[in-house]
């Protein structure tokens, strides 16, 4: 057991990013913070979305072969659905651009490089989730 030197206490150490003159002040949010928070918040909405969305398609529907164009035609025929599938395309597009964000913040060493790898990221992101949901939106179950 330890025993506890009474005239000799423990050297202070300070704190790991102890402010200085340089050292900029605070902004007013913690960005990182709030995507921390996304991500589990996200993550849960997302499980309930994900398998709300297997159990009804694979078990309650009749499973994968009834699954065609007139299925998603008479379930986007209902706000609820499109809602549905809405939220889990935002939310699974939203959630896999930050984890790859992160990974990109982590391991790209070079400035330029991780630069643009989050403006390919970012645009690819945009582009899925605009895309996406015009085609729930404007889906036309009279095409054929």
């Amino acid at each position: 057991m330890a025993r506890i030197d009474v005239d000799h206490p423990a050297p202070v150490i300070e704190p790991p990013r102890k402010r200085t003159a340089k050292t900029p002040k605070a902004s007013r949010g913690n960005f990182e913070m709030q995507t921390w928070l996304f991500m589990r918040l996200s993550g849960i909405v997302l499980v309930v979305l994900v398998l709300g969305h297997l159990l009804i398609q694979l078990v309650l529907d009749g499973g994968v072969s009834k699954i065609g164009f007139a299925f998603v035609a008479g379930r986007w025929a209902s706000p609820f659905w499109q809602v549905w599938d809405l939220l889990m395309l935002w939310l699974a597009m939203l959630h896999g651009a930050n984890g790859l964000r992160t990974v990109i913040n982590d391991y790209a060493e070079r400035d330029n490089t991780r630069f643009w790898l989050k403006m390919l990221l970012y645009t690819a992101t945009v582009f899925t989730v605009l895309l996406g949901t015009l085609v729930i939106f404007t889906f036309d179950p009279n095409i054929r």
